[in-house]
């Protein structure tokens, strides 16, 4: 989890510059850019989360119940 931490600390800044560059009335295709790359930190924050949840379950030996992947498959596809 250090490294999903590092990733959202990462976005945290990322998304204090774009605060600055609007506050700056910086060009409008660079504030995309960068909100583009906090989106995608984030996404892959969560996936990362997710991953680390599924991994978690099969090294403790806990049976997957058809609810499980159902909860599993909403929150991946809530990130795609």
């Amino acid at each position: 989890m250090t490294a999903v931490k590092n990733r959202v600390k990462r976005a945290q800044g990322q998304l204090g510059g774009v605060l600055r560059m609007l506050e700056e009335s910086r060009d409008v295709s660079d504030v995309v850019v960068q909100l583009k790359a906090v989106s995608r930190a984030l996404d892959r924050a969560g996936f990362a989360i997710i991953s680390a949840d599924l991994r978690r379950q099969v090294a403790e030996g806990e049976t997957l119940q058809p609810e499980d992947l159902d909860r599993l498959e909403r929150w991946f596809l809530s990130l795609a």
